[in-house]
């Protein structure tokens, strides 16, 4: 049985064997958000519900959506800052209960306003980081993300005291989408999870995205849980799976053969949550029929699936044990740590753009299909990785990487190989 926090409940459903699965859905009307959650719940499948924010809340800028709502503007999201509590409380009732927990969606790198919005319309559940929500998104100084982070912990973390069981999940293993090798991903989303526990969080989850290559993605989650298992013993965890959050394919069947390859790359490697992506990803914001129908997708690709804990060891874990380890040795404050290692390149993200990423790195995928490092720059993998040294990777190079998945998945569809 689960405890009534999202934490609790995606337990309870691994420990009966079940992929909880997950949309990525924000609609800026509240009736709009409301029909589109009962929608999720109803769709026959084990799934939470998710409130995603619209583009001017995750920057803070209150007074854009206030003027968009007076307009009657359709906004990307839903404004929950905007909004008074009730109204939430109105989107949910009926909907989010114990049975269908719903998470907030962001991408704020200093979202305390975000938190206590959520917080008083009854929500305990939300997800990003200091570093995942601060380099890919915003200019905001690191150190800065770093402090507005450790309040919105805080925050959350004082409803415990109250009795609830707050959750936050480390966006840190999707950083950029794509194109960012599996030792930085888990790294990141280790350290981020470090420091949720630090401010006070004893429910925790860690993120992977869905990368170019299944076995290196396989061997890359079992290096997370691993990581989680040594550093994160004392809360409760539990990893999350994105489906491939870059270039997506533009076929409907490469799209869906994706999504499936992502559902049971979940329950190959013990995931127990799968955030999904829909048909209509290459071409517009999907539709909510257009989301539940992926949930189903993938639920039904997941009941295919068989653990499998069997992963050849390429050096993922090694890499990202060495950077996990190199942060932590800097300060034995994490939100310290993280300053310093993002000043040092310690942590430097390939190809982002942030003011503080050192931006000496960079990757591309190899003939295989595998993510390789081309540069390290100051990353502490001396003897881990032989980079390949190369002055910068090519413009016809990164598109092929970035478009090696599309590319991959369409072909098959396009020209499936006929056997027999």
């Amino acid at each position: 049985m689960s405890d009534g926090s999202f934490g609790g409940f995606v337990a309870a459903a691994a420990r009966r064997g079940e992929l909880v699965v997950q949309p990525r859905m924000g609609i800026g009307d509240p009736a709009g958000m409301r029909a589109g959650l009962l929608a999720v719940r109803r769709a026959g499948v084990r799934a939470v519900g998710t409130l995603t924010l619209d583009s001017f809340t995750r920057v803070g800028d209150h007074g854009a959506v206030r003027a968009a709502l007076a307009a009657g503007d359709h906004l990307n999201g839903y404004p929950i800052v905007a909004y008074p509590p009730e109204t939430t409380r109105s989107v949910l009732a009926g909907a989010h209960d114990d049975s269908f927990p719903v998470q907030v969606r962001h991408g704020s790198a200093k979202p305390q306003d975000i938190v206590v919005a959520l917080l008083a319309a009854g929500l305990h559940a939300t997800e990003g980081g200091p570093l995942s929500y601060c380099l890919p998104y915003s200019r905001v100084p690191v150190a800065e993300a770093v402090r507005a982070w450790a309040e919105s912990c805080l925050l959350l973390a004082g409803l415990r005291e109250r009795g609830g069981r707050p959750h936050l999940e480390s966006f840190g293993g999707c950083m950029m989408g794509q194109l960012c090798p599996p030792g930085l991903l888990v790294a990141i989303s280790v350290l981020e999870a470090l420091f949720f526990r630090q401010h006070g969080l004893g429910s925790v989850s860690l993120s992977y995205a869905q990368q170019t290559h299944p076995e290196q993605d396989a061997e890359a989650v079992h290096a997370l849980r691993a990581l989680a298992a040594e550093h994160l013993s004392d809360v409760e965890w539990h990893v999350v799976l994105y489906t491939y959050m870059g270039v997506f394919p533009r076929t409907p069947r490469g799209a869906t053969a994706l999504l499936e390859r992502a559902a049971e790359l979940a329950v190959r490697t013990g995931a127990e949550r799968l955030i999904v992506k829909t048909v209509a990803e290459a071409h517009r914001i999907p539709t909510v029929e257009e989301n539940v129908a992926a949930l189903r997708i993938a639920s039904r690709a997941a009941a295919r699936a068989r653990r499998d804990r069997a992963t050849p060891d390429t050096g993922v874990l090694a890499e990202a044990r060495a950077i996990v380890e190199a942060v932590l040795d800097l300060a034995p404050d994490v939100g310290v740590a993280l300053v310093r290692a993002v000043e040092r390149g310690y942590l430097d993200v390939p190809y982002c753009l942030h003011p503080d990423n050192a931006g000496r790195t960079r990757a591309v995928v190899d003939g295989t299909g595998r993510l390789r490092w081309s540069r390290t720059g100051s990353l502490p993998l001396a003897g881990l990785v032989r980079a390949s040294g190369r002055a910068e990777t090519t413009a016809a190079e990164l598109l092929r990487s970035l478009s090696h998945v599309e590319r991959t998945y369409d072909d098959a569809a396009l020209h499936p190989v006929v056997t027999g």
